[in-house]
């Protein structure tokens, strides 16, 4: 894509993601939406290149290469407008050393969040919406706070997966590429956020209208049985509640944001 720039965002769910690409898309530079097909893809593609293909012996790593690069070319072809992509995944987290081969002055901008308040939100999300299954448990009805709980923190859950790449991502060989924007900091103040992403991405600033954001995912979130999954204030506006989570639920993840802990930065990476 030699006549755009390639940027991600990635991280944990319910962390800010859709609002960070809400207000970027305010920027005429800018193109940014919700979570898309494109890392699915890319991993339809390796899968398909791969052993289970019995002429795979045929295709060699520059053709992977040329390939995997031509699908965001022609996904992000002459409709896209903008000269700054960002395309959206949480599975980018895990796949930081590709991206890096594929456009290696691109960045990921991971979305965090103190992991009690994502369990919370998520559950909030289940409780408001009593009359239809969610996609987020397969359309499943039943079970408690408790099995919700689990399923999502478990390996392949939509908490868990995200949570164990942006681990390797912050640990791992290509930690200078990435980006760390909490959740907290985005709602409070973030312009100052949006300044210090395009710092990193080495784009010019741009003010942006924090009281008139524009973002529309009904179709999307009614597909999902679940209308409000991608919703966007108007306004960015830090806010308080109580949990409606059982405390030891609430307790159980209070210790896992290890990107609050100095110590555990081993990589350097910046954390706004």
């Amino acid at each position: 894509m030699a006549e755009r720039i390639l940027h991600f965002i990635s991280g944990l769910p319910r962390s800010g993601s859709t609002l960070l690409s809400a207000l970027l898309r305010q920027n005429p530079r800018i193109h940014a939406n919700m979570s898309g097909p494109v890392a699915g893809l890319v991993n339809d593609l390796l899968n398909g290149m791969g052993g289970s293909n019995e002429y795979a012996l045929f295709i060699s790593d520059q053709q992977r290469q040329r390939i995997l690069r031509g699908l965001f070319e022609q996904f992000y072809g002459a409709e896209f407008a903008a000269p700054v992509i960002f395309d959206t995944s949480r599975g980018w987290c895990s796949r930081i050393g590709l991206l890096q081969n594929l456009f290696p002055s691109s960045k990921v901008i991971a979305c965090v969040r103190d992991v009690p308040w994502i369990i919370d939100s998520i559950e909030r999300l289940v409780q408001r919406n009593t009359f239809a299954p969610s996609a987020i448990f397969n359309f499943q009805a039943g079970g408690t706070v408790y099995s919700r709980a689990d399923a999502v923190a478990g390996a392949d859950g939509m908490l868990g997966y995200p949570y164990n790449a942006l681990k390797e991502a912050f640990y791992g060989e290509h930690a200078s590429h990435l980006l760390l924007v909490r959740y907290e900091s985005l709602v409070s103040n973030p312009q100052a956020v949006l300044d210090g992403i395009y710092a990193f991405i080495n784009e010019p600033s741009f003010s942006h209208d924090l009281h008139n954001i524009q973002f529309d995912a009904q179709e999307f979130d009614q597909r999902a049985s679940t209308p409000g999954l991608h919703d966007v204030r108007p306004s960015v506006q830090a806010s308080s509640r109580p949990t409606i989570l059982p405390p030891d639920v609430f307790a159980r993840f209070s210790n896992d944001a290890f990107w609050q802990h100095p110590q555990h930065n081993t990589q350097g990476v910046k954390i706004l």
